[in-house]
């Protein structure tokens, strides 16, 4: 059975899904009048993104898995190695992944990334600089870079 349970942020309200002590899902979402059923692995994830939120963590320690094809598992695993504060280019993530002419196809799997924050497809940007789709909006996407810049200059 999958729980879940819904937290109001600063940000908005974030949903936090797991099984079987596993994080399943972690996204933003707009409103919701169903909080779920909050539970211990939930509350830990929860926790550890809240201190995100606060500038007081950079990485995250609970348990999740991805759950999704061999090529997106592959975007979502070369997404962890951007470091906090820092970002790349869908070009950059094709290329490292060995598609270097992939860049539409990362995008999608960015897209369908189902461990938000947790695998920060927010660091991912246009080749311009400018900032391209995110799932929760480009404006909560300008939000997490501006906090993770905030907090790497302490």
């Amino acid at each position: 059975m999958i729980n879940f349970a819904v937290y109001k942020t600063d940000l908005g309200y974030i949903k936090i899904s797991e099984q079987n002590g596993l994080i399943q899902s972690i996204s933003f979402i707009d409103t919701t009048t169903d909080f779920g059923c909050k539970n211990g692995t939930i509350d830990y994830a929860y926790n550890q993104i809240e201190e995100y939120l606060l500038g007081k963590r950079k990485t995250f320690t609970f348990k999740y898995v991805l759950a999704g094809t061999t090529f997106q598992i592959k975007v979502w695993k070369q997404l962890k190695t951007i470091p906090y504060g820092e970002t790349k280019t869908y070009k950059d993530v094709a290329v490292a992944i060995g598609c270097p002419k992939g860049c539409r196809a990362v995008g999608g799997a960015i897209h369908n990334n189902p461990i938000g924050i947790v695998v920060p497809c927010h660091r991912v940007i246009g080749r311009n600089g400018k900032l391209t789709g995110y799932a929760g909006g480009l404006e909560l996407k300008e939000k997490l870079l501006k906090l993770e810049r905030q907090n790497t200059l302490q």
